[in-house]
């Protein structure tokens, strides 16, 4: 290899292993303002009991919003369902908070680490209907219970049919889900992407 060659072959390889300083995040409804949300962090209706979000907004990076609309659109046109997000971006204060709460790295990211969700690249989710009726899941959204995790077998055949469908649909369209959550998925081109402690509003 040249000398050219090999800048190239840096340049390329420290884009893939190193985050990117790309600090912009979306507001999903700019993207697609038919996806329905439930921000449950800007309630109390979460496992901490506490409002941790100034904001019932979902953001995320600009590329998972718009595939999100694209499995948005997906599910309604081949199934009439439609995709509802409790979670997209996640400041990093907000997970070491989540952290004290939960200090069990199968349901909470160690903020040490950090979490898919601090980088705008992970989302929370599920279906609804057309009446906007939840899919029956096994579980509500954060239940850190075996019965969350996708291999988890005593569900009838419905349930596991539903998360199924949800986690095929996901894969199809460049996300990636986690053995003990049914509703987490990770945009697969999240290593590009900074964590990051922006406050949201």
């Amino acid at each position: 290899m040249n000398l050219k060659e090999i800048l190239l072959f840096f340049i390329l390889i420290t884009s893939v292993v190193f985050p990117q300083n790309d600090t912009s995040i979306v507001w999903l409804g700019n993207i697609d303002s038919t996806i329905v949300t439930d921000v449950r962090y800007a309630t109390t209706n979460n496992f901490t009991g506490k409002v941790l979000y100034s904001t019932d907004k979902v953001y995320l990076r600009k590329v998972v919003a718009e595939r999100l609309s694209e499995v948005n659109k997906y599910f309604k046109k081949k199934y009439n369902l439609r995709i509802k997000i409790f979670d997209g971006y996640r400041p990093l204060s907000v997970q070491k908070k989540m952290w004290e709460i939960v200090p069990d790295s199968r349901y909470v990211a160690n903020p040490v680490k950090g979490s898919r969700h601090n980088r705008g690249a992970a989302v929370d989710i599920t279906l609804i209907d057309n009446t906007g009726t939840e899919l029956n899941m096994g579980t509500g959204f954060d239940n850190f219970t075996i019965i969350a995790h996708h291999n988890y077998k005593l569900l009838p055949d419905s349930i596991k049919a539903n998360r199924n469908l949800l986690r095929t649909v996901m894969i199809q369209f460049g996300f990636s889900p986690i053995t003990t959550e049914w509703w987490h998925f990770d945009f697969n081109g999240w290593r590009k992407f900074s964590i990051l402690d922006k406050q949201i509003k």
